[in-house]
Formats: C-alpha cells, structure tokens, sequence
C-alpha cells in the first residue's frame, strides 16, 4: 500500500523533503500545505498535479494524508505536530523536536492518546559516514568510548521565511538549529555511558539577542568519566565539520567539507584506527551530506509508519532539547548545571 503523505512547510528544506518524499518507495506527495501565499505559488508551480493549500487545516482534514511530514520554523513544531496527531496522522516532525521540554511533552502526550507514530528528524544517524562511525562503536572497534569531540565552523544562519532563524522567540536559540544535532549524536555514540550528568556551555556573539550565539562550546559530563566536547561557529566561511571519537584501545576521525552545507559535491573523510592496529585505516563511505541522508530517512519512514514504530523517538529528542535550553541557561548564569530528564 503506498502512504500518502502530507508536507507542511515549504521553505528551502521544505522542497528538499517534497523531492525526498517522491523518491521514497512505497510513498506519495497528496498535500503541500504552506504559511504563506508565496510559498503556496511556489509550490503550485513545482508540484501542479498536489493539492496545495494556505495553512495546515485542510491538509489533515485529507483522508487521503496517511503520515505528515512537519518542516516549519521552530516555535511552531508542538502546535503543528499535536495537531496532525491529534487528526490521526502518523508524524515525521523535523528537529528540534519543540523549543522547551514543556512542548516536547504535549507532543508526546499527543501521540500516546492518538495511537498514532512520532518520530523525529535526526536524520544524521542516517549517513553513511556519521552512522558508520555507530557502528563501529558499538561494535567495540575502539574498545569503551571516553571521548567525543564535534565541532562545526560554518557560514551564518539563512535568516528562514520572514526572518524566524534571527528571532529569538522562534527559533529558540541557535542551539537549538545545528548543535542539537551534534547533541544528539554525543549522546547516540556514549549510549552505553547512560545520560550525561552536567553541562558546561560558554558563548558570545556579535551584539545579537539573547540566545543567538554566534560561537558556542558545551562540555557534557557522563559517568565514569567520559565526556563530549560540542563547539560551533557560525562566524566561519563554507561549511566544515568534524568528529572524533576516543576509546580504551582506539580511536576514529570523521570530517565532512562542502561550499554549502547542502552541496552533493562535499570533500570527506572517515579514518579510524582500531584496537590492535598500529596505524589508521580509510574507512570506504559512498557519499555523505544530508540531503542524502534526508532521503534516506524519507525511505526508512515509510518502513518504520508501516511496522507502527518511530526511527527516533520523542522520548530520545526531548533529552535533545534539554541539552538546549540548559546549555543555553549555563551560559546565562555561567556555571555548570547538572541534569535532569524527567
């Protein structure tokens, strides 16, 4: 059966899932649904055979919408995503999952009483050469992990329709835009460390509003020792990102490079050098970038709706965003926060 699936939200990342949607097996773009009218013409004219309509009413009201997907500015994912749930609709909600704990957790409350599948957009434990690195992990190539380090050093924010990424009470906090990825994935390598016990997060910025930083680090502590180093720049040029991961008996190094970070041309690299080995080895990756990996969570969605499960669950996102807003409150208050999940 194929799933007919809903997009609400077609800014730039917008048209990527439309396309991502289309080429995913077993899946069909039924509805578009934009903010504004000029969203709305734009979509019309790439997509003249999809109903596309102004606000996300009508789209789940459709009986012919099985899933949505959710792709609009960050203050409004728990209004959109409790809506679909609540209207029957399986849900792919883009990250951050919401911008507070609070609104994670009407999310989830939301799918509990609909029955319906919430899964969340960390599409990067999809890639090739992200995921690898799990892989490896987990499969004890370096022995017992005690250190990450993930660092991005990229060009500034697009300012996203009418300018949301540049408004503090939409956006959150730029923590919440990329280092909540990198969150996730510290978090996803010293899965076998359990949740981490503090964090430590600095930033500045270039004279922006509270909660737009423009550097930021943040050290988060786990038990027995292990720890994750999380840095940002959006001050840089181009879009470079690495991460290293050291264990008892090895260690790996990724790094990815591209003009844009949605290029499908990048430079990359992925090196580890296992326990035993006297040198680094080149580990093969086809290709990596995340409009790739968008693609291949598209596919893997309509697999995990079908078999009624999430491939990232709410409860796992909203870990996420904690380490967002405590990050952002340890840098308020300078000093470092322990934490809590519940």
């Amino acid at each position: 059966m194929t799933l007919g699936f809903g997009l609400i939200g077609y800014g730039l990342w917008g048209q990527h899932h439309a396309q991502a949607i289309l080429e995913a097996p077993g899946a069909r773009l039924a509805a578009i649904a934009c903010g504004t009218e000029a969203g709305a013409g734009r979509a019309r004219q790439d997509w003249p055979e999809v109903p596309v309509s102004v606000g996300y009413q009508a789209l789940l009201a459709r009986a012919d919408v099985d899933a949505v997907a959710v792709v609009v500015p960050n203050h409004l994912h728990a209004e959109v995503g409790v809506a679909a749930l609540t209207a029957g609709k399986d849900v792919l909600l883009e990250k951050p999952m919401a911008v507070t704990p609070e609104e994670c957790d009407r999310l989830l409350a939301a799918a509990r009483r609909s029955g319906r599948v919430l899964t969340i957009g960390h599409e990067l434990r999809l890639s090739a050469q992200w995921g690898r690195i799990k892989q490896m992990v987990d499969a004890g190539e370096i022995g017992d992990p005690l250190y990450v380090s993930i660092a991005l050093f990229r060009f500034p924010y697009r300012p996203g329709s009418g300018g949301w990424r540049y408004a503090a009470g939409q956006v959150g906090s730029w923590i919440h835009e990329e280092p909540v990825h990198a969150f996730d994935s510290a978090l996803w390598y010293l899965e076998a460390a359990g949740d981490p016990l503090s964090i430590l997060a600095v930033g500045n910025s270039r004279g922006r509003d509270p909660g737009l930083y423009d550097n930021v680090s943040a050290l988060l502590r786990f038990a027995g020792g292990r720890y994750a180093l999380i840095t940002q720049t959006l001050g840089g040029f181009e879009y470079h990102s690495t991460t290293e991961v050291v264990g008892s008996e090895g260690a790996l190094r990724a790094w990815w490079s591209g003009a844009l970070d949605r290029t499908l041309h990048p430079t990359f690299d992925l090196r580890v050098q296992r326990r035993g080995a006297d040198a680094p080895e080149v580990v093969p990756v086809a290709r990596s970038g995340e409009v790739f990996e968008l693609r291949e969570e598209l596919a893997q969605v309509v697999t995990a709706f079908r078999e009624r499960r999430p491939l990232v669950s709410g409860e796992e996102a909203r870990k996420r965003v904690v380490l967002c807003c405590e990050a952002e409150r340890s840098i308020r208050e300078a000093r470092e926060l322990p934490l809590t999940f519940g």
